[in-house]
């Protein structure tokens, strides 16, 4: 399940996954200035002018697959289908 906010377009979303009770919250590099928590993971995804930062809420040992589907899904359906996925904050 994805929840994005009525005032938001693509930034500060978060992915649930019902089975696990993982979430995935989604923040613009642009726009804010989150860090990264102890504990849980983050992965990047560059889509034309676009980084986007996605951390897990919860991360208890989950499998890595699990997340980038999460990402991935997430991704298509904001229609960022040239999006890729980094494991750290991408290079200019």
């Amino acid at each position: 399940m994805i929840s994005i906010p009525n005032t938001a377009k693509n930034n500060n979303g978060t992915i649930h996954d019902r089975r696990s009770n993982l979430k995935v919250k989604v923040f613009d590099m642009f726009k804010s200035k989150a860090k990264q928590r102890a504990g849980e993971v983050r992965f990047f995804v560059t889509a034309g002018d676009q980084t986007l930062a996605f951390e897990t809420e919860g991360y208890k040992r989950h499998r890595q697959l699990l997340i980038l589907q999460m990402i991935s899904r997430y991704c298509v359906y904001l229609g960022l289908m040239e999006a890729q996925i980094h494991s750290s904050y991408p290079a200019a």
